[in-house]
């Protein structure tokens, strides 16, 4: 099992900047996806990032030049750089990682429990 551990959120004005972190619990041999969603109240869960494979990232295009998804893999981290930011981007920040821990062994897609991010107006 391969556990994620979300960090970064918080509150921050319009306009302003932060970067969400996603750790894992363990080392990832391969990822085969990573991606970024967010859930508002009342609203459905959305995607926000999201690389497929060796792929270039896919963005919302609420996001598109605002943010940037990246990976460190000797840290076993996911980022997701949020600048410009809006109030209609206040919402729980999830991410997701599908990959293994193994040359062909330890297949895993594991979500993270999410970070609260409030942007006031």
């Amino acid at each position: 099992q391969v556990q994620l551990v979300e960090s970064g959120g918080g509150l921050v004005q319009a306009g302003g900047s932060l970067r969400l972190s996603c750790e894992a619990s363990r080392s990832i041999f391969k990822i085969n996806s990573m991606g970024w969603y967010r859930q508002a109240p009342g609203l459905e869960r959305e995607m926000v990032a999201a690389v497929i494979g060796g792929g270039s990232p896919n963005y919302a295009d609420s996001v598109k030049g605002r943010f940037t998804i990246s990976r460190d893999s000797a840290k076993n981290t996911v980022y997701l750089q949020m600048n410009s930011l809006k109030s209609e981007d206040t919402a729980v920040y999830i991410c997701n990682v599908r990959g293994t821990t193994g040359y062909y062994t330890g297949g895993f897609n594991s979500w993270g429990q999410g970070t609260q991010v409030t942007v006031s107006s």
